[in-house]
């Protein structure tokens, strides 16, 4: 009885998400709690379920995801790329609604690093002339 289980990894900032697609009612589950649960904010919850809204797919799968590292900001753009990847294993056809909407597009921004002789990554201490 092997079960159709699809996969998609989505990465943002310093998280990390592993995501499982699988025929069902439409459950998700980030690291063992419903998410509505695990990322407190509404706006997070519309940023994670916003892949699924777009393929018209919201009651079709559970996901179940296991996300590390990072804010829940992070975490969850992580899951939404996740999820967007593995639809695209689902069925080759979403490519072209989901990259429109920009939603496999991996965000590149990270944190800066502090530089050496300032305070922080672009703050530099008070200028004196004299």
């Amino acid at each position: 009885m092997s079960e159709n289980k699809f996969y998609g990894t989505g990465r943002r900032k310093r998280s990390i998400a592993r995501v499982f697609l699988t025929p069902g009612k439409g459950f998700i589950l980030i690291n063992g709690q419903p998410f509505k649960d695990y990322l407190c904010r509404d706006t997070l919850a519309t940023i994670v379920m916003q892949p699924l809204v777009a393929v018209e797919n919201e009651k079709s799968y559970n996901i179940n995801v296991n996300v590390n590292g990072g804010g829940l900001t992070g975490q969850a753009g992580a899951i939404r790329l996740g999820i967007s990847r593995a639809l695209l294993e689902v069925n080759g056809d979403y490519r072209s609604i989901l990259k429109t909407r920009g939603f496999l597009t991996r965000d590149a921004r990270k944190v800066e690093r502090k530089k050496p002789g300032q305070p922080g990554a672009r703050k530099n201490f008070q200028f004196s002339k004299r």
